[in-house]
């Protein structure tokens, strides 16, 4: 089977980071091992699965930076049982709680970097595996994927260390995109900010920047942020992307700002990259994030 390279990222844990070109040169492939593949899916339909690349292993864990976490598990609608990290606050009372969705490639172990800062500033922080994820039971499934989101919030509500009334939502590209559209069908109670970083606005626009016509020809738009960020109101949002994005182009990020409903806020982060948006010039957009969390929530 084709296989796909991972760099590890500058943040702690180790995002794997597939850039647009490892994507392409797997999507270009048309007479190859790619195409055996497609012609599979094909079998069901489902050639939306060319669009993920999960991984099963887990590289590290929050232990490894001495948080304080529960292993917990939840299901979501259909009963597919899913894998996450509920990470505590490091001290005093919790600001909120982050529900946070991560990037396509890897498992949870893979993005701690994106979260456990958070954990630092106050704000306990749900991490979980979609379907086919980690150690997240199933198989890869878009419309099933947004129901794990759906769940994450449900679970992360009902537990008693929990405020269930000052909830943010954090995704990072895909979880961005899903985080969209899981709260725009469900509109969970309790969310007082939604904050996406490196998102895009479409599947297929994706598939067409990465693929050209032939990731057109294998992605559907079924479900794609762009078609549901209007049904959100009144939820403040925070779009975060970066101007050198090399994985989603900034005006997929723009895109979205521009549907959005008022109030929203952009972070138009300077040399910024896909993985690196907040993290990068010292942290500085993290300062930033969190002073516009203060102000919302």
């Amino acid at each position: 089977m084709a296989t796909v390279t991972c760099a590890s990222a500058q943040e702690p844990g180790g995002q794997p980071q597939i850039t647009a070109d490892d994507i392409r040169r797997f999507l270009e492939n048309e007479s190859g091992e790619l195409s055996e593949i497609a012609k599979a899916l094909m079998g069901n339909g489902d050639t939306n699965r060319l669009f993920y690349f999960p991984t099963r292993d887990e590289p590290a864990t929050p232990a490894k930076w001495k948080f304080r976490y529960d292993d917990v598990n939840f299901e979501s609608a259909d009963g597919t049982k899913l894998h996450g990290w509920f990470l505590k606050v490091k001290e005093g009372k919790p600001k909120g709680t982050v529900v946070f969705s991560h990037g396509n490639a890897g498992s949870i172990g893979h993005h701690l970097g994106f979260v456990m800062w958070l954990a630092e500033a106050g704000y306990q922080v749900l991490m979980y595996d979609y379907r086919g994820f980690g150690r997240s039971e199933g198989e890869v499934d878009r419309k099933g994927m947004v129901e794990d989101v759906q769940a994450a919030f449900n679970y992360v509500s009902k537990r008693p260390d929990v405020d269930a009334d000052r909830l943010v939502s954090y995704g990072h590209s895909l979880g961005g995109a899903k985080s969209v559209t899981a709260i725009a069908e469900a509109n969970p109670k309790g969310v007082k900010a939604i904050i996406i970083d490196g998102a895009f606005a479409s599947y297929r626009e994706m598939a067409t920047h990465i693929g050209g016509q032939f990731g057109a020809k294998m992605i559907s738009d079924e479900l794609s942020p762009k078609d549901f960020i209007k049904k959100i109101t009144k939820i403040p949002l925070l779009v975060i992307h970066g101007t050198q994005d090399e994985v989603v182009p900034l005006a997929q990020g723009k895109k979205l700002f521009d549907l959005a409903n008022e109030p929203k806020t952009l972070f138009e982060v300077k040399e910024g990259r896909h993985g690196d948006s907040l993290s990068r010039d010292a942290g500085v957009y993290r300062k930033r994030m969190l002073k516009w969390l203060d102000e919302v929530i």
